[in-house]
């Protein structure tokens, strides 16, 4: 199973984020490619205690969502709602010019999985509390869901 643990699946995200262009097309969903950027540096932000995010109310006991989330080898479907706080179209961070933002994904995702990490790892909105290797397993996961929406 992929993980940003592991240094060839990160490389792989990485070589992934270089070949989505502002114009990019997305398969699914309402954002744009420069908003899915944008989400996913929240994403990661939140995760390392950059960004406030409050807990979403779930249908399921959170660990049980958890582990189904992170470990049950099926796709992710489309349009999970994301939390007000990591949703672009509600209270999440505007896109800015999309080659910084290129880059600041990329320095977050170096600095998730820098080891020993320099933060400390936050509650998830739908997960509630999540060991590292979680952390490492949701990092890979969200944003290879996000970059299959755009062809990457």
């Amino acid at each position: 199973m992929k993980t940003l643990e592991n240094q060839a699946d990160k490389h792989e995200l990485l070589r992934r984020l270089a070949t989505i262009h502002r114009e990019s097309a997305s398969r699914w969903g309402r954002m744009s490619a420069s908003q899915m950027i944008a989400h996913l540096k929240d994403a990661f932000e939140m995760s390392m205690g950059l960004r406030r995010v409050s807990p979403v109310r779930v249908p399921y006991p959170r660990r049980v969502l958890q582990w189904t989330a992170l470990w049950v080898p099926i796709p992710w479907p489309h349009g999970f709602p994301a939390a007000p706080e990591l949703n672009q179209e509600v209270s999440g961070t505007p896109p800015q010019e999309f080659g910084a933002d290129v880059r600041d994904l990329a320095a977050l995702i170096e600095r998730f999985t820098r080891r020993p990490p320099d933060f400390e790892w936050c509650p998830h909105p739908h997960f509630g509390a999540m060991s590292e290797r979680g952390w490492m397993r949701l990092g890979y996961l969200h944003t290879d869901h996000h970059f299959r929406q755009f062809g990457a």
